[in-house]
């Protein structure tokens, strides 16, 4: 079958290639693993760490081994009875440095480039110096100074007769009709060639063949030392050392068909879309034909041959149409299923797609997709582990110590209009545009003023609850329309008196179907480019102004602050998580279960330890305040301008979340007086600490790093994690750590069963059946011991057993047997699991809000998955249940619909378990350890 029992997700690149993946095979399949799930495979820029940036996607990546490595992966994964899904990225490619070839064709025949639509650019630029052109924003400096700096020069090619403009890793050809005037520079040498082509004009029916052919009589001149020299006079012409060089560089520049500008440029004069606010990411308009054929090419080629058996479409928020995109996915690999060798032929082929969804949103199911790849799973299952009680004192610390006293929403409220103000310039302005276009081509609109607009559209971009709506060549759902009719609600409640009857109006103007009879003849196309506009910019706008923005300015508690989250959203209960799972189980059985992915802010055992604190968070509080009176001498004061307030360092807010990271990631066996191992955690965190000042956007960011605010913030850190000066705090932080390890623990072990036995396809991140402290990335994508892994899965239970009890439960992996054990359940029995009902169990006792209980049945199998919530005050360190007292709990019990005949057994333990009864007592079930998983006996 296509659809996996459960994935394993694999970073690739150039240092762990397919090559390397073949290694792990066997551990996977031993671990009870199905399918790997991969990153990117196509081409990607050289020394990629990701996949994404692909350059070319008509062939399988050199770094990663190339077309015959991904063939002895998929022999092995075959050998194993496993299978193998990949990560496609149909929304962008990289075209920074000098590696894309349909990039580099439309930069030398700009708009005559066969390629020229298959990347979304506006040739019809309302800049004049950009008309034609497209903005190149790659230069580390000013233009003139990059100019005179000599960093930019001409250079030739001798290996395929081109010229070209060198700046370091990037590659800017010399447009067609340019190369005449370099070469008339060349002397005797290269007269002949000049001659012989004086011009090549892009819209002549041959001029591909003739700038060709020029190109083979240079490439061969270039071999003799006549033509060498003819063309060293000839890159003379435009040296930028040499006398009225620069001036001569500048004027064959300006006859390009780009623009090359400072980086720093791109937010406002960008005219094409990019990935998010990434200026080497470009946009593809993969809703063309020829654009989707190309870009999958390989894709379905190796679906067809029975190398992958799924994929995971990235970004899908990304595309001008992916209701329509997602089907059409579905229809190809669909109908190349019949091609596929006999023992892999499945009529449905597996597809997920990340996708954000918001607390509520339910995804469309008119796409054919199987569902998403599981951030609203990890949302929800992280909400479960928290405790509402808790919420008051936290709200009242984050209140006290925040420079803002701003609620989230408000935080992304702020972040949307900084960002539409400072990062997204570009595209909102191609969609203030492409809106002002569409009110032109009515009477009764055509007199709103662009700037009337673009007032409006703020009001309803910053207030869009939602990351896109997904107009297609029908309309709008009803859906999309409750979403704008609630946007417009809040829109207007921000909008001056003159301007909230536009906003009715500006709605009106997006509709496709209702268009004026007596309005212009391109009404259609025109409102077509701006829905288009708006729904493609809507998707980058909310990810950076929540994830990439707000996550790191609010920090109330940072467990909650993870994609697809919302943090305003604290805790949920038992009911709620199961409505959530019997949803799923209806609409999207078959959609993946994640709590770990390669995007995530923190390790998934970092956010459980973290929820743990909504459970002491009077304590937690009161410690933070003596902290902050404690480390009063470690802030900086910074100079400021005279009327500027004054800056201190750490901000009191960026301390709270930094007590936060240092006692959720910090490792089991650190101890206060290991001065090695404390460097080596502070340098981890100092990199998280960077990228969380940047992401934040207030005192520093990417485009403007404050080097003063960051060093302080760094010397802040380090002084925290000296041993020598922060002795006392050190040793609190172990103590924490061992109070409040064996819930955070229990936390790891619950999110880890409900994972591998909810309705869905459970995913592994690479790593993670250890414990996982990791950080954002690039921490989390740290190497992987293998053998450690290998060694441990080896290993007899009761040996393990043994270890745990000589070492500590804390110290030993306790993930993976739990991991091992529901996996091979699962492929003891894959259709309980695949097709089995979900049923939610009733407990009632004291303990009642503790446990989440529930079968999975099919015909006469089921399975009894039990596991413990918010146990701080409930476990001991053996991760045993205790009472205030030192006695279990009594009177607390699971209510089954019927008794389960015959025997069962804890397939975590061993033990049998007595189901006979419709009361089960949950300390018979859970007495020595936070979840358990019953089954009959294989």
């Amino acid at each position: 079958m296509s659809i996996p029992r459960a994935t394993a997700r694999l970073q690739l690149h150039k240092d762990f290639t397919l090559d390397d993946a073949v290694g792990v095979v066997d551990y996977y399949a031993r671990l009870g693993i199905s399918h790997l799930y991969v990153s990117p495979i196509l081409t990607a820029r050289p020394g990629s760490t990701h996949g994404y940036d692909i350059v070319d996607p008509t062939h399988i990546n050199p770094e990663l081994g190339g077309e015959p490595a991904l063939r002895r992966l998929v022999a092995k994964l075959h050998a194993a009875g496993m299978g193998l899904v990949i990560d496609i990225v149909p929304n962008h490619m990289g075209v920074g440095g000098a590696d894309n070839p349909w990039w580099l064709h439309v930069l030398e025949w700009g708009r005559h480039s066969r390629y020229a639509r298959w990347f979304d650019i506006d040739w019809n630029s309302p800049d004049p110096t950009l008309n034609g052109k497209i903005l190149l924003p790659f230069l580390g400096d000013q233009y003139a100074q990059t100019l005179r700096s000599g960093d930019l020069r001409l250079r030739f090619d001798e290996q395929n007769g081109h010229f070209y403009f060198g700046y370091f890793g990037h590659r800017f050809p010399l447009a067609p009709a340019s190369v005449v005037r370099v070469l008339r520079h060349g002397g005797a040498a290269l007269k002949n060639v000049a001659s012989s082509f004086p011009e090549v004009h892009p819209d002549e029916a041959d001029a591909f063949d003739l700038h060709q052919t020029r190109a083979d009589m240079l490439r061969e001149l270039a071999q003799t030392e006549e033509g060498r020299a003819g063309i060293a006079l000839a890159l003379a012409s435009v040296d930028p050392d040499l006398n009225g060089g620069v001036g001569r560089l500048h004027r064959l520049l300006e006859r390009q068909n780009y623009k090359l500008t400072w980086w720093r440029n791109a937010a406002e004069e960008i005219n094409w879309r990019r990935f998010f606010e990434v200026s080497d990411l470009a946009g593809v308009r993969v809703e063309l034909d020829d654009v989707f054929d190309a870009t999958h090419a390989v894709i379905f080629q190796l679906y067809a041959e029975g190398l992958i058996d799924g994929v995971r479409v990235d970004h899908v928020d990304g595309l001008a149409d992916p209701t329509a995109y997602c089907n059409e996915l579905r229809r190809r690999l669909t109908a190349l299923s019949a091609q596929r060798p006999a023992q892999r032929q499945d009529p449905h082929p597996w597809i997920v797609v990340e996708k954000i969804l918001t607390h509520g949103e339910a995804l469309r199911t008119d796409w054919g997709i199987d569902g998403t790849t599981g951030y609203e799973f990890m949302a929800e299952l992280g909400a479960l582990l928290h405790c509402e009680n808790g919420l008051a004192a936290l709200n009242k610390l984050w209140v006290e110590l925040s420079d803002g006293n701003d609620s989230f929403p408000t935080h992304v409220l702020n972040a949307r209009r900084q960002l539409l103000r400072e990062n997204f310039v570009g595209e909102f302005a191609a969609l203030t545009r492409a809106v002002h276009a569409v009110a032109r081509t009515e009477l009764d609109t055509r007199d709103i003023s662009q700037a009337a607009i673009h007032r409006v559209l703020t009001e309803i971009l910053v207030t869009f609850p939602v990351y896109r709506t997904y107009t297609t060549k029908d309309g709008r759902s009803e859906a999309d329309l409750a979403i704008l009719e609630r946007t417009v609600a809040d829109a207007r409640r921000n909008l001056s008196p003159p301007d909230q009857p536009l906003l009715d109006t500006l709605v009106t103007l997006f509709d496709t179907d209702n268009i004026d009879p007596d309005a212009s003849a391109d009404a259609l196309p025109l409102r077509q480019l701006a829905v288009r506009r708006f729904e493609q910019l809507t998707p980058p706008l909310a990810a950076k102004a929540v994830e990439d923005t707000a996550f790191y300015r609010y920090g109330r508690l940072l467990s909650r602050n993870e994609v697809g989250a919302d943090p305003d959203r604290f805790s949920a209960t038992v009911a709620e998580f199961h409505a959530f799972n019997l949803d799923r189980a209806q609409h999207f059985p078959h959609a993946m279960l994640a709590t770990a992915t390669h995007d995530h802010k923190r390790g998934e055992d970092v956010r459980a330890r973290l929820a743990v604190l909504s459970e002491a968070a009077e304590d937690w509080a009161e410690a933070v305040r003596r902290w902050k009176r404690l480390h009063t001498d470690f802030r900086i004061r910074l100079a400021t301008e005279d009327d500027a307030p004054e800056l201190v360092a750490p901000s009191l807010d960026d301390e709270l979340m930094l007590y936060q990271m240092i006692l959720g990631a910090w490792p089991f066996e650190l101890q206060a007086d290991d001065r090695d191992g404390l460097q080596a955690y502070a340098e981890r965190l100092a990199a998280w600490q960077e990228k969380a000042l940047r992401e934040a956007k207030r005192y520093s960011s990417w485009a403007m790093p404050n080097g003063e605010y960051e060093h302080a913030c760094r010397e802040f850190l380090m002084a925290l994690l000296d041993p020598e000066r922060s002795a006392g705090f050190l040793q609190e932080i172990v103590d924490w750590v061992a109070r409040i390890a064996p819930a955070g623990i229990a936390n790891s072990l619950t999110q880890t069963l409900l994972r591998l036995t909810s309705p869905g396809v459970p995913d592994l991140y690479q790593g993670t059946e250890f414990w996982d402290f990791s950080l954002v990335d690039p921490d989390n994508r740290r190497p992987v011991n293998y053998a450690a892994r290998s060694l441990l899965l080896a290993q007899e239970d009761h040996a393990h057993e043994r270890i745990c009890q000589h070492r500590g439960w804390h110290q030993c992996q306790l993930k993976q047997p739990l991991i091992h054990a529901a996996l091979q359940l699962r492929k003891r029995d894959p259709a309980l699991f695949a097709e089995g009902e979900y049923v939610p169990l009733t407990v009632e006792g004291p303990l009642a809000e503790h446990v989440i209980a529930f079968l999975r049945r099919h015909k006469e199998r089921q399975v009894l998955v039990v596991a413990l919530r918010m146990s701080l005050s409930l476990l001991n360190a053996n991760l045993s249940l205790r009472h205030a007292a030192g006695d279990v709990p009594a009177h607390t019990f699971l209510e089954l619909p019927q008794p389960l005949p015959g025997e069962h057994i804890d397939l975590l333990g061993g033990r049998p378990v007595d189901l006979h009864a419709n009361h089960i007592d949950i300390a018979n079930l859970l007495g020595e350890y936070p979840v358990a998983l019953i089954a009959a006996p294989h």
